[in-house]
């Protein structure tokens, strides 16, 4: 009889307990690195020039899965087909949440259809492997281009087509023996994958022959997505090959081991059965000594077993509940240390959550108001608390089954594997009964040569690391302006202009000259001001400022021509053209958005230290004067001017003088020209308090004309530029049909109905959302994705339609 060995549940809920200390030690001991898995949701996959894309962003602790906020600061790009970056969002994270949006327009160098790629990363993973950024493909498309380009420059090949038997010359296929090799006089356990040139799997039948009398030992053929499995028993000294139904490939099989242990893997009657399988040969010649069953989970190991092997199959049942939900990684050693077989298995864990999305009906018409409710429980009716985000989009004919990527496919296989997994979602469709099988066979074959975790990822070989972000820095050092001699104990002061308001930061020089300005935050296009001086109050040294806009990330493209799947890009396309043609939206009527970036003239006035006391304009002065302290002396009520020094005759110290927002020394206001004079305003009451300190004496805001600049002298301890902060996203709208009695032509025919960030179901468990339809009769999907509080990533999709 085969022995049975059954773990106890006590047992494993010890090893359990162990593993968590394990894991709370590995991190204090920074054994664990702490990468930070990051996920975008967007509303749709497929979008049209000029039209928004909207993401959010999830950012969880891979190891548990629970939202993790190490940083704060978030990169998200969208790369060209060229491979170039064309728009970068800097998204803030809060409790490793986010969120943003793209507009799709030729300002941002969408410039032709194609499949673009969306990446998301922070400065911390920059130290990790290159997997570690999300990278998800986007398409842009041109629906009233003509309907046989169909040609481009992806990254993306035809489903159906390639699943076609024999369709193509060229076919790729690889064994993968369970455990990682044959074992002669075993029933071994033989997984392959077929793909196509381009990596794209392919439907294909083969045979399995003896290579000694070419006689036929058993068939095979694919089972899903070019991927499956046989059994074959190696004899001793026989060598096997495959051969390809109708066509001539002929492929050696690896040889087999005369001894060696197999691993193997069992779902039975709901049990996770683990099997080590041997022959004969092996067991006469082993010493008895016990084996070591190590199981480990993204590289971590929390538990093993000490098991003695004596007969040639051997039965472990594994109780599912106490294991990690995902891939783990079970691998078989010997008393000699040495790895013998390894096997992945992906476990599922039994949730007590009850998730729910519906509408209040099936079926609406053109423009009707829409009630979408969202219920987060758990089995016993109690709150569920999680963060969701939510889409609703008109399918535009496309196929319901939607089997790409999703947040439940992407933290749960994808980001364990490396490479491209073929329709992920296809593995989370809780209708589909074959999906754990079909699963396994993912991870004996591509899984078996790609797992990520075989050991704890370590940092790339960099000389200084990526920090961790939580704002944006301001960094860099003071010198003297001739030689390398640093300046020490310097005070730089910072200066941010933005949305009106002003913010003065100061800080001091170290003995190296260094000086940081740590994790800001601010939103959108800010001015700022950075000065040096000296103890004495004197702007002195050379300001050096490092690079605060990250360079992106190298960008990682395998750029080939593949055919777009022409049947659904077709339907869609034509789908699109019809309701645009229907409601008079065509290619003119498609406006990028405009940014007017001229100045009124009432702006001229508006200073950006706030509201001045009094402005004196010079373009229209007909005076002629020879230096600008005889402008300021003439024109200037109040001021008065002594060699090279400027006061409020009010105080008895200089006056504090800003050129351009720059603040100057007094000397160095003789280089400006008096025609170079655009305007000055005047600081000398409580307004000047917006300087604190600086502005005790009164303040002169000198304003250039544009150019002016160039005739200045250059001020080596003043640095003046622009910087991009955090994105400020914009809030989803959607105008109310009813209320306006009609509706903007682009905005009745438009592709996403509704999209919600945040959807925190809280209280009672359950959340009500009201949107408006769109005006043309479609089928709509709605999509829910998130994760909980204790980390179980969430999806789910309902339908309806909208018809008259």
């Amino acid at each position: 009889m085969i022995p049975l060995i059954k773990i106890s549940k006590g047992l494993f809920l010890l090893y359990f307990i162990v593993l968590n200390l394990f894991i709370l030690n590995a991190q204090n001991n920074k054994k664990v690195p702490e990468i930070e898995g990051v996920y975008l949701h967007t509303d749709r996959t497929k979008y049209m020039f000029g039209e928004s894309l909207w993401y959010k962003a999830y950012s969880v602790y891979p190891y548990s899965n629970l939202l993790f906020s190490k940083s704060q600061l978030l990169y998200v790009e969208l790369v060209s087909p060229d491979a170039e970056v064309v728009a970068q969002n800097k998204t803030i994270l809060e409790n490793g949440l986010g969120h943003g949006d793209f507009i799709l327009n030729d300002s941002l160098g969408f410039k032709k259809p194609g499949i673009y790629q969306l990446r998301a990363y922070t400065n911390w993973n920059r130290n990790f492997d290159d997997h570690f950024v999300f990278k998800k493909d986007i398409e842009i498309l041109n629906v009233f281009q003509q309907a046989n380009s169909e040609v481009l420059n992806v990254s993306k090949a035809s489903n159906e087509e390639n699943l076609k038997y024999n369709t193509l010359k060229k076919v790729n296929i690889q064994f993968f023996p369970e455990g990682g090799s044959l074992i002669t006089n075993v029933n071994n356990v033989v997984a392959f994958k077929a793909t196509n040139s381009k990596g794209f799997p392919i439907q294909l039948k083969g045979e399995i022959y003896k290579a000694s009398n070419d006689s036929l030992v058993t068939f095979f053929g694919t089972l899903h997505d070019g991927m499956g499995k046989f059994m074959l028993n190696p004899q001793p000294g026989e060598t096997y090959y495959a051969k390809i139904l109708n066509t001539d490939i002929k492929q050696q099989l690896t040889g087999s081991l005369k001894q060696g242990y197999a691993l193997s893997f069992r779902k039975v009657r709901g049990k996770n059965m683990l099997i080590i399988k041997t022959n004969a040969n092996t067991l006469a010649s082993q010493n008895k000594a016990p084996f070591q069953i190590i199981f480990k989970f993204k590289g971590v190991t929390y538990f093993n077993i000490s098991q003695v092997i004596v007969n040639p199959t051997t039965y472990l049942e594994i109780p599912n509940n106490t294991l990690p939900e995902g891939i783990n990684q079970v691998t078989l050693i010997d008393a000699n240390n040495r790895p013998q077989s390894e096997r992945l298995i992906y476990l599922e864990k039994s949730k007590d959550l009850n998730v729910v999305i519906s509408t209040n009906k099936s079926s609406y018409q053109p423009n009707e108001k829409v009630t979408l409710k969202v219920s987060s429980k758990n089995k016993a009716g109690e709150v569920a608390l999680a963060s969701y985000s939510v889409s609703c989009i008109d399918k535009n004919g496309e196929d319901a089954k939607n089997y790409q990527s999703n947040i439940a496919s992407f933290f749960l296989i994808e980001f364990d594997i490396k490479g491209k997994v073929h329709n992920p979602g296809y593995y989370f469709d809780e209708k589909n009964l074959r999906r754990f099988q079909d699963l396994d066979l993912l991870l004996l074959t591509q899984g078996w040569r790609n797992y990520l975790w075989k050991n704890l990822p370590e940092p790339k070989p960099i000389k200084a690391p990526f920090l961790t972000e939580k704002g944006i820095t301001f960094s860099g050092r003071v010198k003297q302006i001739l030689g390398t001699k640093v300046k020490a104990n310097n005070i730089v002061t910072l200066a941010l202009f933005n949305n009106g308001k002003l913010e003065m930061l100061s800080t001091e020089t170290d003995a190296l000259g260094m000086f940081r300005f740590k994790d800001l935050m601010f939103y959108g296009k800010t001015k700022f001001v950075l000065s040096s001086k000296n103890e004495k109050g004197k702007g002195k040294g050379q300001l050096l400022l490092d690079k605060f806009n990250r360079v992106p990330l190298e960008v990682n493209l395998n750029p080939q021509v593949f055919t777009v799947d022409t049947i659904k890009n077709t339907t869609l396309k034509n789908n699109i053209l019809k309701k645009h043609m229907a409601f008079g939206v065509m290619p003119e009527n498609v406006l990028d958005e405009v940014e007017i970036i001229a100045k009124k003239k009432a702006e001229l006035s508006q200073s950006i230290y706030g509201t001045p006391d009094r402005t004196f304009t010079f373009e229209d002065e007909k005076r002629s004067f020879s230096t600008i302290h005889q402008l300021i002396q003439v024109t200037i009520p109040g001021v008065q001017v002594s060699g090279s020094t400027i006061k409020f005759t009010r105080y008895n110290g200089p006056a504090q003088i800003i050129v351009d927002g720059i603040p100057w020394q007094q000397e160095e206001v003789a280089f400006i020209q008096p025609n170079d004079v655009e305007k000055i305003e005047i600081l000398n009451g409580a307004s000047a308090s917006i300087l604190g300190a600086n502005g005790g004496n009164g303040v002169l805001l000198i304003y250039t004309k544009e150019g002016a600049l160039n005739r200045e002298k250059t001020i080596y301890h003043t640095v003046k530029d622009e910087v991009n902060g955090f994105y400020k996203a914009r809030e989803f709208y959607t105008s109310n049909p009813l209320e306006n009695n009609q509706q903007n032509s682009t905005e009745a025919v438009r592709n996403t109905l509704y999209w919600n960030p945040y959807v925190h179901p809280e209280n009672n468990g359950e959340v009500k959302l009201n949107y408006f339809n769109s005006a043309v009769e479609t089928e709509v999907q709605i999509t829910l994705e998130g994760i909980t509080k204790t980390g179980i990533p969430v999806v789910r999709n309902c339908y309806y339609s909208i018809e008259k």
